[in-house]
């Protein structure tokens, strides 16, 4: 039985209704991820998390290994029991960390070597021990190592970090060793479509339970980020799941699900949740503003979460600008909210065949927030 089915396409766009078996539940595609970093999505319990409507979230192996370390997490009973989230879960392989780390690691083709960024201590990380690593940890789907490189790059160093990265999934291949877990190998390349091209295809014959495009939102822009998305899908398996790593904003996701992508995580919910800024279907809102002094309304009329449901701007703004935990908690858990209920509706209105009309539309309302927002200066 195949882990992945796509139930159903959008007849204008290569948008797809998807559903994606695991050891531990069915995700249904397309999907947004949180981001639990360490362990933990920050500021929030995994009840509130399955609350929001979140079937999936993400962890990060190079975090993990550096604390509390594989043998605490596999005495605490897993990552699961760990994180105590009994719905799948994903893990980054620390890929990302060779470039948001970048002055703190040595790479070649055998690894990488990381000095901590916690104490200094020395790394070293090749795709053996992740792929062992992550096979311990327990997740239901884990991913090669790749190098990641920063926008713009030299091309031989582009050139170099794909070469790697296909290596990395080829000796990641042989080693996997949980027969429960779903390997994904990640696509690199930067903006250079000749070199996505080569890397899909050296990927694609090694015939991975799925593929990831790594390497965006790195500062090479919204234009060429979905210009890339766009090449990238059209060359990836049909029947497997394609995920965007690292992306986005809803624009970025509605864009990306257009080309035909499956799965998101981004920390832009939470990261810009505890610095008070709300996501809603009518642009942002950004909490600290005085205008929500005397605000009675909540953050977003019509939005079910606990945030919208119970308490006001104005209440909100005074837990920020008195430091109040809660504040961050509230908004953090609003923005969570915003991107299930959004995912939710991507889902329907492919399953609807509404998609292509629904996403023109919001993608011209977030062109005219961003409109406003250079107007305006802020």
């Amino acid at each position: 039985m195949t882990n992945f089915q796509v139930l159903h396409t959008d007849p204008r766009y290569p948008a797809r209704l998807g559903l994606l078996m695991t050891a531990h539940g069915k995700v249904e595609t397309p999907a947004f991820m949180p981001v639990g970093t360490c362990g933990a999505v920050k500021g929030i319990t995994p009840r509130q998390l399955k609350e929001t409507g979140a079937d999936i979230i993400l962890a990060n192996t190079y975090h993990l290994l550096l604390r509390p370390g594989i043998d605490a997490v596999e005495k605490l009973g897993g990552l699961h029991k760990f994180m105590a989230w009994d719905k799948p879960i994903i893990t980054d392989s620390g890929g990302y960390q060779i470039f948001s780390l970048s002055p703190l690691t040595k790479v070649d083709d055998n690894g990488v070597e990381f000095a901590s960024h916690i104490d200094g201590a020395k790394t070293y990380l090749t795709a053996d021990t992740v792929i062992n690593a992550q096979n311990r940890f327990g997740a239901d789907i884990i991913t090669c190592l790749d190098q990641c490189t920063p926008f713009p790059v030299e091309t031989t160093e582009l050139r170099r970090a794909v070469q790697r990265t296909i290596l990395w999934a080829k000796q990641a291949k042989q080693v996997h060793s949980n027969s429960s877990q779903l390997l994904f190998a990640i696509v690199q390349g930067g903006i250079d479509q000749k070199l996505r091209t080569y890397c899909v295809s050296e990927l694609v014959k090694l015939d991975f339970d799925g593929y990831a495009i790594g390497g965006m939102s790195v500062g090479e822009g919204y234009d060429n980020m979905i210009r890339t998305v766009v090449h990238t899908t059209q060359l990836l398996p049909v029947d497997k799941p394609r995920y965007l790593m690292g992306v986005g904003t809803p624009a970025d996701i509605i864009s990306a699900v257009k080309a035909g992508v499956d799965m998101f995580d981004c920390v832009l919910p939470t990261r810009n949740g505890r610095n008070a800024f709300a996501f809603t279907e009518n642009g942002p809102v950004r909490m600290r503003n005085t205008a929500h002094i005397n605000a009675t309304e909540p953050i977003e009329r019509g939005c079910d979460c606990c945030c919208c449901r119970d308490f006001s701007r104005g209440t909100i703004r005074h837990f920020f600008n008195s430091d109040e935990m809660l504040g961050p908690i509230l908004v953090s858990l609003h923005n969570l909210r915003f991107y299930q209920r959004l995912m939710a509706k991507i889902r329907q209105t492919i399953k609807a065949d509404e998609f292509a009309n629904w996403a023109d539309e919001q993608l011209r309302k977030y062109e005219v927030f961003d409109s406003l927002k250079k107007v305006s200066g802020k």
